[in-house]
């Protein structure tokens, strides 16, 4: 059977080996972006006052919202050529591979303009503080108008990605987060641009990640080559491609949704001290995704390969050796995060009453993440399947309904933050439980049946 073109002998090799081989690179990925975050974060909290640190925490949501669902569709070009390769379709992996930076090209266009102008709009429908709402506003508007840099780099390290390369995406994140801290000291601290400075060095670095991963693929051998004259988009490609990729990214989208709901909820305390904390405290959180970011990312490729390669008697494997390394992962770095939680905080702010908020939301948040490493697990094996409408559509029944619904009884009859954050928890419970029954349907089936579609 062939391994397929992959640097890892994903279709054969040893299992926890291969699959650790292919995280930690994006486990350092993930290190290295909270870190450069934390940075950015930290300067400006030190440097620009918890004003500026809450107007910059006050845009995450809305952010995470525009762009998810158009990262989406980069794990369904993954999901994609990660097949191609296993099946060692030479020809279908460079339709894709042009299919894909296309996409990416005509989407970043697409979001430039909506995220620009819709921007203060957006904030307002939140009830973003009035005392920081200009400067939340000024952030958004340059961040998007650099976003296609964002949308090139996710496409095209889910390239790399889909064939095992997960180290050379790596380096080109070390190279642009060091650049992006450099900047914004200089921005920040000499030219005193405030949220303007922290922007304008995201914007850059992310346009040096995306100039790199670009080159790269100008530079690749074989049907991996990226050749411009060649750009299209392969009608069936393109259909696959959406159907992953957009259920893929609505789950982040519906993520992101609950999230501005439960943003909302927090700036109703009308207080820059909550915002800021609740900001720092989503920041630190990012540690714990640190388990398993990269080993749910080894599920969906590893099933996909796999499922190219008709070794359909790995998928059950796959899942249980990813569920384990997450399992394992993310408690060992929940305890370090919740443990070292006050030290952390008071990095970003001088404020005691700052950091009081911030653990509020790490002991709420961070401390069941494994929860939600748990389902990103069983929902990338059915994507890495095929199978991608059904779980995003329980993930709307599992977390944002049950949000809205909590936000909308329990947090008015309590008035707390810890009513507000135990929306979490409550949420990814139900919606792991829903997605454990619904993979034992689609493994069922799958096994069953070799020619089993998503529907």
């Amino acid at each position: 059977m062939k391994k397929g073109n992959s640097s890892l002998d994903i279709i054969n090799g040893p299992l926890y080996k291969n699959i650790m081989i292919f995280s930690i690179p994006l486990m350092f990925s993930q290190m290295l972006q909270i870190l450069f975050n934390s940075a950015d974060t930290i300067i400006v909290g030190k440097f620009a006052g918890d004003s500026a640190l809450a107007a910059v925490g006050a845009t995450s949501s809305i952010v995470f919202l525009l762009t998810s669902l158009f990262s989406g569709l980069a794990t369904g070009s993954n999901v994609l050529i990660a097949r191609f390769v296993g099946l060692g379709n030479k020809q279908k992996i460079s339709d894709a591979v042009h299919t894909s930076i296309l996409i990416a090209l005509l989407s970043g266009f697409f979001l430039t303009f909506a995220g620009f102008f819709s921007a203060r709009f957006l904030l307002g429908l939140m009830d973003t503080p009035a005392d920081i709402l200009d400067q939340s506003t000024l952030y958004m508007r340059i961040y998007f108008a650099g976003v296609l840099f964002l949308l090139l780099f996710d496409f095209g390290s889910a390239i790399l990605r889909s064939k095992g390369d997960t180290k050379r995406p790596l380096y080109f994140l070390i190279i642009s987060g060091i650049i992006n801290v450099i900047l914004n000291l200089f921005t920040v601290i000499i030219l005193r641009w405030d949220v303007a400075g922290v922007a304008t060095a995201t914007v850059i670095s992310e346009a040096v990640s995306a100039f790199l991963v670009v080159f790269i693929l100008l530079k690749e051998e074989g049907e991996m080559k990226l050749d411009w004259k060649k750009l299209h988009l392969n009608k069936e490609i393109t259909k696959d491609i959406l159907r992953i990729g957009i259920p893929a990214g609505l789950s982040g989208v519906i993520f992101s949704l609950s999230n501005v709901f439960i943003q909302s909820a927090i700036n109703s305390f009308n207080s820059t001290s909550v915002v800021a904390g609740n900001s720092a405290g989503a920041n630190i959180e990012g540690y714990v995704y640190i388990g398993y970011t990269g080993i749910v990312q080894a599920t969906i490729t590893f099933t996909s390969q796999v499922m190219g390669a008709g070794r359909k008697d790995r998928l059950f494997p796959i899942l249980k050796a990813t569920v384990i390394l997450v399992t394992g992962l993310t408690i060992v770095a929940s305890a370090l995060v919740c443990l070292g939680g006050p030290w952390i905080l008071r990095l970003y702010t001088d404020e005691p009453s700052v950091v009081d908020i911030g653990m509020i939301r790490t002991n709420w948040v961070a401390k069941y993440l494994v929860l939600n490493g748990l389902m990103d697990a069983f929902v990338n094996s059915m994507r890495g399947m095929g199978v991608s409408t059904l779980p995003t559509l329980l993930m709307v029944l599992g977390i944002c309904i049950v949000r809205m619904m909590w936000l909308g009884f329990v947090f008015p009859a309590m008035k707390t933050l810890d009513s507000i954050y135990m929306c979490y928890p409550v949420s990814w419970i139900i919606t792991l439980i829903i997605e454990i029954v619904l993979w034992v349907i689609v493994y069922r089936r799958v096994m069953a049946s070799w020619h089993f579609k998503d529907r």
